[in-house]
Formats: C-alpha cells, structure tokens, sequence
C-alpha cells in the first residue's frame, strides 16, 4: 500500500520571531514612562513597585524594570529570564 503525500503545507516555526517587550502588560505602563519617574524619584523596583503597580502583580516585567534601571533601556527585543540583572 502507498501513502498519499499530504496536502496540508508543511508547518515551519517562523525563524528569530520578534518579541518586543516595552512595557508593564498588567498595568500599560511603557518602560519609556517609567524611566523618568524611577530616576527622578531616585527609586528601585522596589519603590517603582509601590508608586506605580508595575512589577507588583505577575512579576514578569520584573528583570525589565531591573535592566531599565541600570542600563537606560525602555525597549528588549528579546525575553529576559526572571532573575536577569
């Protein structure tokens, strides 16, 4: 007995998708709003936490909020794992 070849198109995973992560998804806050809050108050994530609600609820702008704090950047191309710097 022969196989048929199929006749749905073959599924390939898309290569290098873009993720662009640029905001805290529970609250809409983008990271380019957070940015001059944090740095005029002088806050971490901790204290940008309890004056915005971002990094409060699910925590997964946690290591965001981290990186923009220390580096300046507001928008990652790429998914942190929870515990980056």
């Amino acid at each position: 007995m022969t196989e048929m070849p199929s006749s749905s198109p073959a599924v390939r995973p898309a290569r290098d998708p873009v993720v662009l992560v640029d905001r805290c998804v529970c609250r809409q806050k983008s990271f380019a709003e957070l940015l001059p809050l944090a740095r005029a108050g002088g806050w971490g994530v901790a204290e940008l936490g309890r004056q915005t609600g971002c990094g409060d609820q699910c925590g997964l702008c946690r290591p965001y909020l981290r990186r923009m704090l220390s580096t300046g950047e507001t928008a990652f191309g790429f998914l942190l794992p929870p515990d980056a710097a």
